[in-house]
């Protein structure tokens, strides 16, 4: 445990201001929060334990986390400790949750790799917005979604609070980010899987009779857009169906993970894939 009090000390280059406009820090990304440095711990075996970079904690933290204190001792993980103040000072905002880690990054997987084994995926289109990314990685993770891919204008599922607001799923779940989205469907499809896009148009069918006509049965791929604009023309074209969720006349749509928990759960529902969780 290294305990550290100037706030230029090298060792914390790599919190240096982790502000939303820094979220793009070139090689390495954030975790922040007990729960997500406890999945990064869980997912991150001893031969690549290297990519993290260290664990920093408050002094609160470090005197009750005694079990990632042995984890990270037994990994060589630097643990570093500095005051709840001085990290304010260096990230930009209050680290009131205490506990943060710096992780190498590494090479983006291929849509081959990523769909090697998958029955059930989600693409997503556009989503902008950080905390929206968590919210899908989480409830992909809860309903037994396999993978996730994004296209080239959505959010990167490695950004802090992404990675915070799932729980830490960001780095558990298999995903990768495409150029071409639409030849990338296409190669969803010759794998074998069901393109299903949602969507709030009323001539697309209704989720509830798209899982009794076995619409959302496995493989499938699940295709989200942005809220607002929702799934492109073209990409709504590219699916094999369009569904959506039943809702009042005066409301428009629901926020995008939770239409994917909506729609995880009907597929769900009709195989009792709840039976064989653990």
């Amino acid at each position: 445990m290294e305990r550290i009090a100037n706030p230029r000390d090298t060792r914390l280059l790599d919190y240096n201001n982790l502000t939303d406009a820094a979220a793009g820090k070139a090689g390495i990304f954030i975790v922040e929060g007990l729960l997500a440095v406890q999945r990064l711990m869980d997912c991150t075996d001893r031969t690549s334990a290297s990519r993290i970079r260290s664990v920093l904690l408050t002094p609160s933290r470090a005197a009750t986390l005694t079990d990632l204190a042995t984890a990270c001792s037994a990994r060589r993980i630097p643990l570093l400790v500095a005051d709840r103040s001085l990290l304010h000072e260096v990230t930009g905002f209050d680290v009131h949750r205490g506990v943060l880690a710096a992780v190498q990054r590494t090479e983006m997987r291929s849509l081959t790799e990523v769909l090697d084994g998958a029955q059930r995926i989600v693409v997503l289109e556009g989503i902008n917005d950080h905390e929206n990314i968590g919210s899908i990685f989480r409830n992909a993770a809860a309903l037994q979604v396999d993978a996730v891919l994004l296209d080239s204008q959505s959010s990167d599922p490695l950004y802090r609070r992404s990675i915070r607001v799932s729980s830490g799923h960001v780095l558990s779940t298999p995903w990768t980010r495409v150029a071409q989205l639409h030849s990338s469907l296409t190669q969803i499809s010759q794998e074998g899987f069901r393109i299903v896009g949602m969507t709030p148009h009323l001539g697309a069918l209704a989720v509830d009779a798209a899982a009794v006509n076995g619409i959302l049965d496995a493989p499938v791929a699940f295709v989200l857009g942005a809220e607002g604009p929702g799934l492109s023309d073209a990409t709504l074209r590219a699916c094999d169906h369009q569904v959506r969720i039943p809702m009042r006349a005066d409301v428009d749509s629901l926020n995008v993970a939770t239409s994917l928990a909506v729609v995880a759960s009907f597929a769900a529902a009709r195989h009792g894939w709840s039976d064989k969780l653990p």
